[in-house]
């Protein structure tokens, strides 16, 4: 019996299943294919694309300064450097193939401009490492002789090229440079779009960028500085070095600052204070505007741009005579007196003293046993008000200002401006002070008496005012009563819009009778223009000046340290300049700041107006001052931050 051959079952629903699965599997796959690189590949695209770009913020360009002429106070120019593209220097292998390629190019370029090599190694490591995509300035601010011999041989040195930077100058040099102020580096979390509010851009990079650090340029930083920097997009390969630039953007320009000085009265008043520590204070008294604002001994601001050498501000730290102080706005001083108009002014609106109230002088004020001299040991003998300024005398503001009271002569000091800021928009500016008797209370732990009330008529004791106030309050004397606010920025221009800063007075100024103030004034004016004035050094051939001089001995009693002072105001019947000027240490202030307002005065009547004013006599140099052998100088007022 033959055997049966065998025929295996066959499942065709089985095959069917495992070929439905199988074309299930890979139809699977293949919409998941499709799903990635066709439905889903633009934005992968888009993903890779953004995390292989760099965002790189560039600088704006900073706002020019000018003077009420249009004269360049602070500007930009080109700095000319070298840098190197690190992507057209990049070695296989290790990073340090690429440091040494970096290295040699450096030395070939460094022997070729004849400049010395100012990277290392570590320093080409460093960029690598932290800003590869950008590249790498070698030298920066190159001269004409060093930018021609790089261009006769560019073609020698691939990736390497000639950029250019703006760099704040200062074309003025030292004038107004406590009033400009100087600029150094921005903190990147400063950047006006680098914030964290919804319309702030993140950049990775953000290439070196000004800020004000002192002066109009802090204080208007944010005007003088664009709002909206420079954007470049740059694609990045692997390792980071850039090999693309997707896109950018022109970076803005900051708006220009027009200050109401006038450059050559800023140049006169720096001229007159040359070698002297003090401070001098123009101001128009028919608006306010502020003309002039010196303070000496002072400092280039060029040398702090981009920064400062440290052998520079090392010196300029330990100098003595402390350059970098505003005296014009942060200096306290006792006034002397030029504070005496105050106190007739307030004699005259209590009624208790009038214009022609007489009294003694014999030289000295006797109050129990405490003896007040006047300056002039002999005495005046019996003078009215207006002789009282012209010969300066104390002994009249003692008993003026006893008449009226203290709170007389402190209410009016606090109508004229002192005891607070002036709001002159600059920093590290001091208040003063008006004593009273609660600050005495408080400060001396002492009730106030006859004998401060005496000392406060003239200007001593602890009184402290600031130039810029006595220079407001000279312009309040020359205009009849009106006290300005300072006006520092006549203008403001962007986009060619400009926008005028109007001018306006101060809150809380004095209220004077016409009577009472033409009084001070006709006094002032003879001060000056007779023959025994206190203030007949300040006379000019042909325009009548009105002024004060002010002596007030300062550190220990009997040292001969003494703030000398003139406030003034010219042509007498309109105004148009009013002066406070202070030297320190000098002789007194109708010897040493006198003849420096009238030499101050001849220029600007010469210069600014076209008159022609003889020459007045070279000016003495003020004496060092001969301290006594157990004299200690009083501590100066706390230094301005840097």
């Amino acid at each position: 019996m033959g055997r049966e051959r065998f025929i295996p079952e066959v499942h065709v629903w089985r095959l069917l299943l495992l070929w439905l699965a199988m074309l299930g599997f890979f139809g699977g796959l293949v919409f998941r294919l499709w799903n990635l690189q066709v439905a889903q590949g633009t934005e992968f695209q888009r993903k890779l694309a953004k995390q292989s770009l760099r965002s790189v913020r560039l600088p704006g360009i900073r706002g020019r300064i000018l003077d009420r002429n249009g004269v360049r106070l602070a500007d930009n120019r080109p700095s000319y450097c070298v840098s190197l593209y690190l992507e057209e220097l990049r070695k296989p292998g290790g990073i340090q193939r690429t440091v040494d390629c970096v290295m040699e190019s450096l030395y070939r370029l460094a022997e070729t401009m004849d400049r010395p090599l100012p990277l290392t190694p570590k320093d080409v490591r460093l960029h690598l490492g932290r800003r590869t995509p950008l590249p790498l300035v070698a030298w920066r601010d190159l001269d004409e002789t060093a930018v021609a011999r790089f261009l006769e041989r560019a073609a020698d040195f691939p990736g390497a090229a000639l950029t250019v930077e703006p760099v704040r100058v200062y074309p003025q040099g030292a004038s107004a440079c406590h009033l400009l102020g100087y600029v150094g580096r921005a903190a990147e979390e400063s950047l006006p779009d680098a914030g964290a509010g919804e319309e702030s851009e993140k950049y990775h990079y953000y290439l070196p960028e000004m800020a004000g650090k002192s002066g109009v340029e802090k204080r208007l930083d944010g005007v003088l500085r664009a709002n909206a920097g420079g954007k470049l997009e740059i694609q990045v390969d692997v390792a980071g070095f850039k090999f693309d630039e997707v896109s950018s953007r022109a970076p803005g320009k900051g708006s220009d600052v027009t200050l109401a000085l006038d450059a050559r009265i800023q140049r006169a008043a720096e001229a007159v204070l040359e070698g002297e520590r003090g401070a001098a204070v123009v101001i128009d008294p028919r608006n306010g505007d502020v003309l002039a604002l010196a303070s000496e001994p002072g400092f280039d601001p060029n040398d702090f741009v981009p920064s400062v050498p440290a052998a520079i501000w090392t010196a300029l730290l330990k100098d003595p005579a402390r350059p970098l102080y505003n005296r014009a706005t942060g200096g306290e001083y006792a006034p002397g007196s030029t504070f005496k108009p105050v106190t007739l002014l307030a004699a005259l609106h209590s009624g208790k003293v009038a214009a022609d109230t007489r009294f003694t002088c014999p030289g000295y004020f006797q109050m129990g046993s405490a003896r007040f001299r006047c300056w002039q040991h002999w005495g005046h003998g019996s003078i009215d008000l207006q002789s009282a300024i012209r010969y300066s005398c104390n002994v009249y503001l003692f008993h003026s200002a006893l008449e009226c009271g203290p709170e007389a002569v402190q209410a009016m000091a606090r109508d004229c401006g002192f005891g607070r800021k002036t709001d002159v928009s600059l920093d590290f500016e001091r208040p003063g002070l008006v004593p009273d008797r609660e600050w005495k209370r408080a400060a001396r732990r002492d009730n106030w008496r006859d004998g401060d009330t005496c000392n406060l008529s003239i200007g001593q004791g602890a009184l402290l005012v600031t130039p810029i106030q006595m220079g407001l309050y000279a312009a309040a004397l020359a205009n009849g009563g009106t006290l300005w606010k300072p006006r520092l920025v006549q203008r403001i221009e962007s986009a060619g819009v400009a926008n005028e800063i109007a001018a306006e007075p101060a809150p809380n100024g004095p209220h004077w009778a016409e009577r009472h103030i033409r009084t001070v004034r006709d006094g002032m004016r003879d001060a000056v223009n007779e023959l025994d004035g206190s203030g007949k050094r300040a006379k000019l051939q042909d325009v009548v000046v009105a002024a004060k001089t002010g002596t007030a001995e300062y550190g220990v009693k009997g040292a001969g340290r003494k703030m000398t002072w003139m406030i003034a105001f010219a042509p007498f019947e309109q105004p148009r300049y009013a002066v406070a000027l202070l030297v320190e240490d000098g002789v007194s202030g109708g010897t040493t700041a006198a003849p420096r307002v009238k030499q101050l005065l001849t220029q600007v009547f010469n210069e600014v107006e076209g008159l022609a004013l003889p020459p007045p006599p070279p000016l003495q140099a003020v004496p060092d001052p001969v301290p006594s052998p157990d004299f200690a100088p009083a501590p100066p007022p706390e230094e301005e931050p840097a």
